[in-house]
């Protein structure tokens, strides 16, 4: 990323100086690093994916703990079809039930059942104190405001339409 990689001249690259490529080199071992660290914890002590609790938390904070499959894919940051596989293997633990949309007949709705709310709660302490740990305990007075902006603009320019849809 640095100019140091390609020797020729290009006077339209916009070379990463000293400082961002600090920061590139930190983002991306934090993208890298972190979310096995909290897989870890959770495969250790629920028994489930970082993907797979994921879905079950976007569940437990929509309104009667259903959202539109197409909903929640765009929730998880995930593609429909491996939001699907996923839902099927969460179905079969009795955690989440599909069930057809009533304002929508083409459309399934993703439910969290009493017993997947029920695993999230017993499971919920220990991924936030993981999380905590890994996270905000790192960081000083002020970071988290400044670090959720930057991530947010960062995020905006991967997915425009992110923005609106949580809105």
């Amino acid at each position: 990323m640095t100019q140091a990689v390609d020797n020729t001249p290009d006077s339209e690259t916009r070379w990463l100086d000293p400082a961002e490529r600090e920061m590139w080199m930190r983002l991306v071992g934090l993208t890298i690093l972190l979310p096995g660290a909290v897989e870890a914890q959770l495969k250790r002590d629920a028994g489930i994916s970082f993907f797979e609790y994921h879905v079950l938390a976007m569940l437990s904070e929509a309104e009667n703990r259903t959202r539109l499959m197409s909903d929640l894919a765009h929730w998880a940051n995930s593609s429909l079809s491996r939001l699907s596989h996923v839902v099927t293997r969460l179905e079969k633990q009795g955690w989440v039930r599909r069930e057809a949309c009533p304002t929508d007949g083409r459309a399934t709705n993703a439910v969290l059942t009493d017993e997947g709310l029920a695993h999230l709660a017993l499971h919920a302490p220990a991924h936030v104190n993981e999380v905590r740990r890994l996270v905000f305990d790192q960081l000083a007075e002020g970071d988290v405001a400044s670090l959720s902006a930057g991530l947010g603009r960062i995020l905006e320019g991967i997915d425009p339409d992110r923005r609106r849809a949580e809105s």
